[in-house]
């Protein structure tokens, strides 16, 4: 199989275009502004199960009048054989909270490796609505919640009852019907880790390709439960929904910091993400061909994405002021692209000096769209092993430069000033998730979660500098015998040396930190949409808006559900 570095070598050549700088793409600001694209883990998914055409059928379906009853998917893929289990319970609008406190649910679901047999029911009908507070075994891959969405939900099932379709409209404010609160996997509360996963079930081998599969069932689910109810509220007048009216609806999200330290202790696999996307430009950049239907193409995208940041609806003041200038940005580039275009390289570049980070990226994935051919390959290199191992061998003199040349970056941060390091993380007691403190009004920071990776190389680089004055000619381990404390932050910068991009540019100790940055960028990785800041911490969002339905697995398939529109009526 080819490597990533073999791939990227045959871009080398004397007209090849070079990847993007690690000083540049790797500004955790930049990587903020990332959208969805073909390398998105939602799309990549969605392409393996139309292609290979898996098989899902229901093995077990009871529900009553109301929506409520347990019900068994049966999931034959090329490899395995899986089941999706959810449970589907009472919720009065008291007990309804998005929040990780909440301990009920509107549904519950899990992932298992092979059938469901009675017993093995029973036993996680007991567990997996507890979620938290239940356990359950090797055997499930994923475990998850969701919630009716409040303004959808009924009144879909009115409409539908009524003979009627969903407003679309409304769909385009609030474009889905259920909304997930997490979806946990890799080993969390007994579940198959990782390890397991990856080795032994091949269907789900790439990064959260399980997790994906959960949101993108549920998303099924909750169109099927509408459908159901309103059936059973009005037979005689009950109107099934319009395939592109289900294709318009997704799945809602909610995300807070839980995923934030994820970014910060996977930096390879991070790496490797970006690795791939910024590779797949470059292919683009270099080897893709500017004709007339490939400017159509872009001006299409160009309207299509307009048209659907027109219809992204948030309150958060922040995240409106970025829509604006996106769509200020796409006009830019509409009026640049119909005044011809030259070559990509050089839309690429006038993007950086007229459009805005958001622009600029949204760009990328644009480019990508166009040219499925010299992307889509690099999906199969989206996975990296996390080993970090130190050198003891390395010589104090090299260590030193290593630091000035790929960590320059956090020698021009002025930790002495004023809030450069009042933020600290650490994880509750209670329900074990990541949360932010500030050094000026909380206690605990001797408790702190170790994600101030710049703010830890550079008290590295100070004493080690200190250390080649009076030993120049030492190694790396006897540096380690006389600061045993810096091994794993040494271990961490000689390992990520040898990454094309490297650690987030950022310090995430300083009181000005935006989160939402690393929220942001894992989503787009994930391949979300309709991004809806509810505060500083925490983003409500959009999965699978546009993916074909379970029903149309072995229709023809054309992947051209990027930046969907509304449906028009």
């Amino acid at each position: 199989m080819t490597t990533p570095a073999a791939i990227n070598a045959s871009l080398r050549g004397d007209n090849a275009l070079p990847l993007r700088p690690t000083s540049q793409v790797m500004q955790l600001e930049r990587l903020g502004a990332m959208h969805q694209s073909r390398l998105s883990f939602m799309r990549i998914l969605i392409r393996r199960i139309m292609r290979e055409r898996w098989q899902i059928a229901p093995a077990h379906f009871e529900l009553d009048d109301q929506g409520y009853g347990t019900v068994v998917y049966e999931v034959r893929t090329p490899h395995d054989l899986f089941s999706f289990v959810l449970f589907s319970d009472y919720l009065s609008p008291e007990e309804r909270n998005d929040r990780v406190i909440a301990t009920q649910w509107d549904l519950t679901m899990a992932l298992v490796a092979g059938s469901v047999e009675p017993e093995y029911l029973e036993q996680l009908r007991q567990n997996v609505p507890k979620q938290e507070a239940g356990r359950v075994d090797a055997r499930v891959l994923v475990l998850s919640r969701a919630n009716r969405s409040a303004r959808n939900f009924d009144t879909v099932v009115e409409q539908l009852s009524a003979g009627r379709q969903p407003d679309v409209a409304q769909i385009a404010r609030v474009g889905y019907l259920y909304r997930t609160t997490a979806v946990y996997g890799s080993g969390k509360l007994g579940m198959a880790d990782w390890e397991k996963v990856s080795s032994h079930f091949p269907d789900f081998a790439r990064p959260f390709s399980a997790e994906m599969f959960v949101c993108w069932m549920l998303r099924n689910f909750s169109l099927l439960q509408a459908e159901h109810i309103a059936r059973h509220r009005a037979p005689e007048t009950f109107r099934s929904m319009e395939p592109e009216i289900k294709r318009y609806f997704g799945i809602g999200n909610s995300t807070g910091l839980g995923m934030a330290p994820y970014l910060i202790n996977h930096p390879q696999l991070i790496n490797r993400w970006v690795e791939m996307r910024e590779l797949a430009l470059a292919r683009v950049r270099t080897l893709g061909q500017l004709d007339d239907r490939r400017r159509l193409d872009l001006r299409e995208l160009i309207d299509r994405c307009t048209s659907h940041m027109q219809d992204t609806v948030t309150e958060d003041p922040w995240q409106s002021d970025n829509n604006r200038q996106v769509l200020k940005d796409l006009e830019a580039l509409h009026n640049r692209v119909t005044a011809g275009l030259e070559s990509w390289d050089q839309l690429l570049r006038w993007s950086e000096g007229h459009c805005s980070l958001q622009g600029q990226e949204l760009l990328v994935s644009i480019l990508l769209e166009l040219y499925p051919e010299l992307v889509e390959d690099l999906e199969d290199y989206m996975s990296a092993e996390e080993y970090l191992d130190l050198d003891p061998l390395m010589p104090v003199r090299e260590l030193q430069q290593v630091i000035e040349q790929r960590y320059d970056w956090t020698l021009q941060i002025d930790f002495g000033a004023d809030g450069a390091r009042e933020t600290f993380w650490y994880r509750s007691e209670e329900k074990m998730e990541p949360r932010l403190g500030s050094a000026s009004c909380d206690e605990g920071r001797e408790k702190q979660m170790a994600l101030g990776v710049a703010y830890a190389v550079r008290k590295c680089y100070d004493q080690l500098c200190e250390y080649v004055q009076q030993h120049p000619d030492h190694t790396t381990a006897r540096f380690m015998v006389a600061r045993p404390k810096l091994r794993g932050i040494v271990r961490r910068i000689q390992s990520m040396n040898r990454c094309v991009y490297g650690d987030i540019q950022a310090n995430l100790l300083d009181r000005d930190v935006l989160p939402m940055h690393l929220l942001r960028a894992k989503l787009a990785f994930f391949g979300v949409s309709k991004f809806d800041p509810r505060s500083r911490l925490w983003v409500r969002n959009t999965m699978f808006q546009g993916a074909p339905l379970m029903e149309e697995i072995g229709r023809t398939f054309n992947d051209d559900w990027f930046m969907p529109l509304a449906p028009q009526r």
